[in-house]
């Protein structure tokens, strides 16, 4: 690259013609998540948010086990690691000790809703001052792409060759519609991060779940609805169709509960 090139891109990448810059509360570290996961915009996400917020020296965030330990290696702020299933119970300690910090909890779909079923409910329904961001890809996919709780019926999985058997293996768990019938949660939402448009809404619902907890409003809970292209063994391209075709109709994105009410309202164009 020559001298005249460097200067012309010196000048297009001066600060006032910067449209989009990676916020700084993102680490250097570069993301180890499979291609075309969803984990690496929710993470961006909410770093965004709390980077606008100014808050990145008064946030507290939890992770626990499956693909969502790995949060703490890129989020630069203050995280705590929890065992399984047991994010909000640790973020119910931390809230309680220091109630003027902003705490969330970012958990999977196998962790929130299997083996951390009774921790999120309770949290919840007691209306604990802090947000959940739930990552639901159908499946558990850092251990090896076993049915969840959230898995579709008839969707194939490591343990489910033949597709889910709601006869054998119970019905897939809408766990954020039944959050929302709890008294103690305040907001509650479904959004995904697979076009531009539905990061701009996933963003925003970040955004309200922490001027909630600024507020004192109790819990925000947030699904993000999002694929596992190779616990589903599918290319980026073809997870994010197959997504948009068979989890959207069953986990309907859109806000569910505003202001402790419930309106269910969700989105006619999802992507």
């Amino acid at each position: 690259m020559n001298i005249k090139t460097n200067n012309i891109l010196d000048e297009i990448i001066r600060e006032e013609n910067l449209v989009y810059k990676k916020t700084s509360l993102m680490t250097d570290k570069i993301l180890s998540y499979c291609p075309g996961c969803g984990h690496g915009v929710a993470h961006r996400i909410i770093m965004e948010v709390i980077d606008e917020m100014g808050i990145q020296s008064d946030t507290i965030g939890v992770a626990p086990v499956g693909c969502s330990v790995l949060a703490y290696e890129f989020m630069n702020i203050d995280m705590q690691q929890a065992a399984h299933g047991r994010a909000p119970a640790v973020a119910t300690g931390i809230k309680r000790c220091w109630p003027d910090k902003y705490v969330f909890t970012y958990q999977g779909d196998g962790d929130l809703a299997a083996i951390g079923t009774a921790e999120t409910i309770h949290a919840c329904n007691r209306g604990e001052n802090f947000t959940i961001i739930f990552i639901n890809n159908g499946i558990y996919g850092m251990t090896g792409g076993q049915m969840a709780p959230t898995t579709l019926a008839g969707m194939k999985s490591s343990t489910t060759p033949y597709g889910r058997d709601v006869a054998l293996m119970g019905n897939p768990l809408k766990i954020t519609e039944l959050v929302a019938m709890l008294p103690g949660t305040y907001f509650v939402a479904r959004h995904s991060v697979h076009t531009p448009l539905n990061v701009r809404k996933a963003k925003k619902a970040v955004r309200m779940a922490f001027e909630n907890q600024k507020l004192n409003k109790g819990l925000s809970f947030i699904e993000i609805v999002s694929n596992c292209n190779s616990g589903w063994k599918m290319p980026p391209v073809q997870a994010n169709r197959w997504m948009e075709e068979n989890m959207f109709p069953f986990y309907p994105l859109g806000d569910i509960k505003v202001n402790g009410e419930l309106v269910q309202k969700t989105d006619k164009k999802q992507n």
